[in-house]
């Protein structure tokens, strides 16, 4: 956390009210400094997830534990998993200090689980260029593999479920507008007909109470506003304000917590792993690849991604290793794209508006470069099973040497810096001739006159 303004803004105090409040300063610096209201700012831009959860509840839970006048949570999301918003919401409806969820920047938005805990805060305000909306819930990790059903049942059955989902996160987000004195009917559309709305018309149709270009702005504004269901009025005009920043190891599981970021590390654990089969002992690729691989797995796992997609995608991976094993003149390899393809449309829904897709340029880039890899380590293991063996039994039949005695037809020759037992297989051979190794039997060789 950091301070971001100072308590009194220069010797104005002190001009106004002399040298008591001098003094005060000095013998009771924290008596004097709790007169000046507090705000505590958390800003929180990407998807809700797990780790958004953690960060915006402990914001809520630090506000009302050092009882600060207001928390603020500078939102900017395109949704995320039901599971974290309602957490995140269950927070705020607890708090005893008041929470405003202001979209800010412009050009942000708060968008599907952003919708639902803008509603649910105690004030909510939009930055001038934002919007809100999309509510509609997708379904992103359910779906099994069918369990023998025909299509007709499997459709039903999952109309059936997602009608049974929307209904539910209706009646929550309008309880919501209900509880926070909102634009029921719009909380509605907003779920059924993903309805999205710019901040001027969300004032006028009561989805959030005021607009503000800033935080300066915004604090300003909310001075003086009565809060439904706490007592009293908002004290914020002229606030110090203390910004909450989220921990090294919240900002990296936010990082990886992004499904773009998850599958380029899938597809760098699979690369790692691959060079570590092709060239055992190398152990850095082998490390990077588990490693990547794990952190991979665990994003979606905290997404919740559909079980059949991931499993398509590691099928997808094992079919590009064994191409390099087996000699399927590239038909390994096809099938692992279409895998992979496959498995990547099956994760999330394509829906921009449910903030949890992948961009189809991260998807072709990763199977370009799997692809190029696969095929390169691919040809060089042919060109390799191409080349002449140089050790062994193989290694031998063909090499040059020279007669250390007469073969005639047996005697001793003297090949690739080894004296052997031979047998001339063509006649008589002179000491000192040179020879060629036509075969080779245990520790002995059969030879013929260069």
């Amino acid at each position: 956390m950091k301070t971001i303004s100072s308590p009194f803004g220069g010797g104005g105090a002190q001009r106004r009210w002399g040298r008591p409040l001098g003094l005060a300063l000095l013998l009771f610096p924290s008596i004097v400094q709790a007169a000046q209201p507090r705000a505590l700012v958390a800003r929180f831009d990407g998807i809700i997830s797990p780790v958004a959860k953690e960060f915006l509840i402990h914001a809520v839970d630090q506000a009302n534990r050092d009882h600060y006048d207001v928390v603020v949570i500078e939102l900017d999301t395109p949704g995320g998993l039901d599971t974290s918003m309602r957490d995140i919401v269950k927070s705020i409806l607890a708090s005893t200090v008041p929470v405003v969820t202001y979209v800010y920047p412009s050009g942000a938005r708060a968008a599907s689980a952003g919708v639902f805990i803008a509603m649910a805060s105690h004030v909510a305000a939009m930055a001038p260029g934002t919007n809100i909306g999309a509510a509609h819930p997708v379904m992103i990790g359910g779906g099994g593999l069918g369990g023998g059903k025909d299509k007709d049942e499997k459709d039903g059955g999952d109309k059936t479920m997602e009608a049974k989902v929307v209904n539910d996160a209706s009646a929550y987000l309008k309880s919501i507008a209900h509880e926070r004195r909102r634009n029921e009917d719009w909380a509605t559309q907003a779920v059924r007909m993903s309805t999205s709305t710019a901040a001027e018309d969300a004032v006028a149709l009561k989805i959030v109470d005021l607009t503000a270009k800033d935080l300066p702005a915004l604090l300003d504004a909310l001075d003086g506003r009565e809060v439904p269901g706490l007592p009293g009025t908002l004290h914020t005009k002229g606030a110090l304000v203390t910004q909450l920043e989220m921990t090294e190891r919240q900002k990296f599981l936010a990082m990886i917590s992004d499904p773009n970021v998850a599958l380029m590390l899938m597809s760098i654990g699979s690369a790692g792993i691959l060079i570590e089969i092709y060239n055992p002992g190398l152990i850095f690729p082998g490390v990077v690849g588990v490693v990547s691989l794990i952190l991979g797995m665990y994003a979606f796992q905290t997404l919740s991604v559909n079980i059949a997609g991931l499993m398509l995608i590691l099928f997808g991976f094992l079919l590009f290793l064994l191409e390099i094993k087996i000699t399927s003149y590239g038909l390994l390899t096809v099938g692992g794209a279409v895998a992979f393809v496959l498995g990547v449309m099956m994760l999330f829904s394509t829906q921009p508006t449910s903030g949890l897709s992948i961009s189809w340029s991260i998807v072709f880039s990763s199977l370009a470069g799997l692809l190029t890899f696969v095929t390169g380590v691919a040809w060089l293991t042919w060109k390799v099973q191409k080349l002449k063996p140089v050790t062994g039994a193989e290694g031998l039949r063909g090499a040059e040497g020279t007669a250390k005695s007469r073969l005639d037809p047996k005697g001793d020759v003297f090949v690739l810096g080894e004296t052997w037992n031979a047998e001339s297989v063509s006649g008589p051979i002179e000491e000192g001739a040179a020879v060629i190794v036509e075969e080779v039997k245990g520790l002995h060789l059969k030879v013929r006159k260069a």
